[in-house]
């Protein structure tokens, strides 16, 4: 559903309607202090999703949910405060807080938070976006009044617990966080500097979310506690719970651990406030990329508005995939390498924005494309809005809302989100009658209303040096206005007062029985094994098939064959062009898609179970009568050369070639990227495509896993033209042994420019084995880099603030394994960090994990399970995980004994067999220029290391 703006992406993805009770119901056995609001539960022949809205006496909303399909709860605290309630000056804080709120609070101790939720088998985060800030937890159902306390924790309890050592550490975090994902990024600069020129100085959205650099320095702890006294009390907060719980217990717990934190300031909606230009602005920015951007950017509407259904069609119609005008004007003749159109909506405002990737050797410059789409919406203007446009749509909002019921997770957000911003936790059936309703003049009032000859945002965004590519000379430029930031006062902390120790730790109740999900198998004669899970939660089903071999097939001169015979299978096929079977599957909601990387070939389908039979007509069609067209072929191979190009532009692209390159070696296949170099690309022929269907499209090594809605006996009734399917044998070629030499040396791959510079450290190993030596390896490394908490992030992330994140493992396929540990570190601290990473690794070998660790391990394991079944996508890739290792059934069973019964001597004894650091070779991207005085004083010889393109 590439058209739906994200606001309304969770809402709709997740949920269909419920019906609300006329008012609220009464209840006598409520905890005092809790009120019941509303109730809902689905209407006679809905889809929907039952809920109680419940208020506590300091203004918090509580929500739960019951789902007892799977052993796990969910719990999200969603504040109304992102970066559109900061100050000028001050940019940054909400993003700021969200990683402060992992940091400890009163009864937590630090990094503790991330400690408990590993031991209990589940997982966590936070996201911060321009209008809120949520925290969320999926763990087993045994562990939800711990999570409850912790977040009643950080609520309550979190400002005598900050402190100014916590804030610089976080602060550099934050820093490292941005030049990893904006300023390292090519076009990582996109929204930011679009924002600046589409909205006026001081519009809550002019800034960036993540803030800018200038103003973290410039903020102390006391701005950070003040920011928080103000906007994170509870009546500012949703608690939104759901999964397996008993919903009396849950109220008692709430109330318990959130009913004695005080009330907060009040929190008064913000006005809407959309934006109008009153000319264009032109943008140009120069950047490590090879493939020009441009981005015409319009200000619309805001979430909700009555106009913008009609904008998201609108949107689709013009750049929403393979039917769309974009591709056909830009895409199909090769005028782009990318486009879309999208309609990206926020609380206050929203922006319609037009994207392009130009195509070098088609445009010379931005200012040619720029024409092409100009004249795109002439076209669509006297085309119109034909029928398929709106059925497309109507498809995928029904299929995509179907499609987000099959997590707690996905239930329990939408609800937060939506109670946050509209006060009703549902609104799907409101946003699905909206959609419907669209008609053809809708879309055509607001496409002259909101877009035709209105001033935009047009950036260009050109290859450094080469800005006579931008569309226009820029005729605008952004300066921060100059503000005076007073320093807060730190607010006075006034204590809940409870009547229970609340330093007591929550126990655990017994641990919830885990069933692995059961399955039917079939062969058929033509060698094709079918695994398949019978599901009636949602009405969908999900396929997944398998052709062993893959980029593997492939010869070393021409890599990237098998990759892009899949791309080709993507498009025309002998009775439908690429856009007409692109326009059933989106009429009926499906996909299909086909791939190859690693060492198969790989075939997806997701249907409406209702749907299932047309799409298999549809899968049938793609599989069996690809057209393999000369202009289809042309097309995609310069659409490849070029994303090759730039993919070289990304240094944790350069990085993952190395590594393999370096592992596997400049002669082997496997040493290259699964797509291809561009010598070997260019060196392909079309004949080569068809030469490799013929021989390589076959049944006789095929996995096929279907998980959903249906029944075996109907599921091999449907797949019966798979059963029929004929092809040759043909073998797997044998796997060359790894080509790294053992003396220890150091690569250097020079970036120029680079914001950061990316580490990564690497050693040969075993392949994948599910309870043998490579296992018990994985099971070593845990403490050393395989959590939050590891050894190596805790170093090099929060305590030295060298990175945003670090981490290390043991990487195993079916016939080659290594040890792998890296991260992105600032450019000056680059010497520093590969020091603390080599020292954290040589005092694991030499000392092995404690005792305590090995507890930690062993929780975080076995209690984990209970989120590992969940939806029918884990589901499918535990069947195909089956399948591709050729293991049993109940092998977790005994991956679970071992991890009760391991000790650690084995253990240590693995680490000082397997992390010797003098058999390491490591790897660095970035700028040489920089980084070379700080590499010289590791002592380890350097080598220039040149990858082919």
């Amino acid at each position: 559903m590439p058209f739906k703006p994200l606001f309304l992406l969770l809402c709709l993805i997740t949920l269909a309607a419920c019906v609300q009770s006329p008012q609220a119901p009464q209840s006598s056995v409520l905890p005092e202090g809790v009120t019941l609001i509303t109730q809902h539960t689905p209407a006679d022949g809905e889809t929907g999703i039952a809920y109680k809205k419940y208020q506590l006496d300091n203004g918090l909303t509580v929500i739960l949910h019951v789902d007892d399909s799977d052993p796990l709860v969910h719990v999200d605290v969603t504040y109304h405060v992102g970066s559109a309630r900061e100050e000028l000056g001050k940019s940054g804080f909400a993003h700021f807080f969200e990683h402060m709120m992992f940091q400890g609070s009163r009864h937590v101790e630090d990094e503790q938070h991330f400690k408990m939720i590993t031991e209990a088998g589940g997982n966590l985060n936070g996201t911060t976006n321009s209008d809120r800030t949520n925290y969320y937890q999926t763990v087993p159902a045994n562990q939800l009044e711990k999570v409850l306390w912790l977040e009643a924790d950080r609520m309550g309890f979190l400002l005598p617990a900050v402190t100014q050592q916590k804030f610089e550490v976080q602060r550099e975090t934050v820093k490292n966080e941005r030049a990893q994902r904006v300023d390292n990024q090519p076009y990582g600069l996109r929204s930011e500097k679009t924002a600046e020129a589409l909205y006026p100085d001081g519009h809550p959205y002019s800034w960036p979310v993540i803030g800018y650099t200038e103003d973290l320095d410039r903020v102390n702890v006391d701005d950070l506690k003040a920011f928080f006294d103000r906007w994170y009390g509870p009546n500012n907060a949703v608690l939104t719970v759901g999964g397996d719980i008993n919903e009396a217990r849950t109220l008692t717990m709430i109330e318990k651990y959130f009913g004695s934190i005080p009330r907060g300031p009040e929190v008064e909606k913000m006005d809407k406030q959309p934006v109008t230009l009153t000319e264009d602005r032109y943008l140009t920015i120069e950047d490590n990329v090879h493939l020009p951007l441009l981005q015409v950017t319009l200000p619309t509407v805001h979430v909700r508005h009555e106009d913008e259904a009609p904008l998201d069609v609108l949107s689709d119609i013009l750049g929403g995939g393979k039917n769309s005008l974009f591709y056909k004007n830009l895409v199909k003749d090769g005028y782009a390498v990318n486009a879309a159109v999208g309609h990206p909506c926020q609380e206050l405002a929203c922006q319609f924005q037009l994207i392009a990737l130009a195509h070098p050797q088609r445009t010379a410059n931005l200012s040619e494309l720029k024409q092409r789409i100009d004249a795109t919406l002439t076209e669509f203007e006297q085309r119109g809005v034909q029928p398929d446009d709106l059925t497309r749509v109507k498809a995928s909002i029904l299929s995509s809302t179907i499609f987000g019921l099959q997590s707690v997770s996905g239930k329990v957000s939408t609800l937060a989100i939506n109670e946050t911003f509209e006060g009703k936790p549902d609104r799907v059936q409101y946003d699905l009658a909206r959609y419907r309703n669209v008609t053809a003049e809708d879309v055509m009032d607001v496409y002259h209303r909101y877009i035709k000859g209105k001033a935009s945002v047009v950036l260009s965004i050109v290859p450094r040096g080469q800005t006579a590519m931008a569309a226009a000379k820029q005729n605008y430029s952004f300066s921060r206005p100059d503000v005076t930031v007073d320093s807060a006062e730190a607010p006075e902390w006034q204590s809940p007062q409870d009547q229970f120790d609340r330093s007591q730790v929550p126990g655990s109740g017994p641990a919830p029985l885990i069933s692995l999900p059961e399955f039917w198998q079939s062969e058929f004669d033509n060698g094709m094994v079918l695994v398949g899970h019978s599901n009636d939660e949602t009405p969908t089903v999900t396929l997944n098939l398998s052709l062993e071999g893959g980029p593997l097939l492939d010869s070393a001169e021409k890599a990237g064959l098998a990759s892009m015979t899949a791309q080709m299978m993507n498009e025309s096929t002998q009775h439908y062009s690429t856009e007409e079977i692109a326009n059933e599957l989106a009429k009926l909601g499906s996909s299909i898609g086909f791939s190859a990387s690693g060492r198969y070939t790989q075939i997806s389908v997701s249907s409406l179970t209702e749907n299932l039979d047309e799409t298999l007509r549809l899968l049938e069609e793609k599989l069996f009568n690809p057209a393999f067209l000369e202009q289809d072929f042309l097309r995609i191979k310069q659409q490849l050369l070029q994303s090759l190009q730039q993919q070289v532009k990304r240094p944790e692209a350069l990085a993952s070639r190395a590594v393999r390159w370096l592992l596997l070696g400049s002669e082997s296949r496997l040493g290259l990227p699964d797509s291809g170099t561009l010598a070997s690309i260019q060196a392909l022929e079309l004949e080569d495509i068809k030469s490799f269907y013929q021989r390589y499209y076959s049944p006789v090594m095929s996995k096929l896993v279907l998980v959903g809605d249906i029944q075996q006996e109907k599921a091999l009734q449907s797949l019966d033209f798979l059963k029929q399917w004929q092809g040759p044998d043909y073998s797997l070629p044998q796997i060359a042994n790894f080509a790294v030499e053992p003396q220890p040396r150091l690569f250097l791959v020079d970036h120029p420019g680079a914001a950061q510079a990316v580490l990564r450290i690497i050693k040969p190993d075993q392949p994948y084995d599910a309870t043998a030596e490579q296992f018990r390896s994985k099971l070593m490394n845990f403490p050393l880099g395989g959590m939050f908490n590891s050894r190596i992030n805790l170093n090099l992330r929060e305590d030295k603030g060298y990175t945003y994140g670090a981490s290390s493992a043991f990487v195993g396929g079916k016939t080659l394994g290594w040890f792998q540990a890296g991260a992105s570190v600032k450019l000056e601290n680059t010497g520093d960090a590969l020091n603390e990473f080599l020292t954290e690794i040589d005092t694991y070998q030499q000392q092995g994990m404690t005792s305590e660790e090995l507890s930690t391990l062993r929780l975080a394991y076995l209690q984990g399970e209970a989120l590992d079944y969940e939806t029918p996508g884990q589901k499918a890739r535990f069947l195909r995980h089956l399948l591709t290792f050729d293991l049993p059934a109940d092998y977790v069973r005994e991956q679970q004994q071992i991890i009760r019964t391991i000790g650690l001597a084995e253990l240590n004894q693995l680490s000082r067999e397997k992390l010797e650091t003098e058999n390491m070779q490591i790897i660095v991207v970035g700028d040489k220029q920089k980084l070379l005085p700080q590499l010289q004083s590791l002592g380890r010889e350097i080598e220039d290391l040149s990858l082919p393109l």
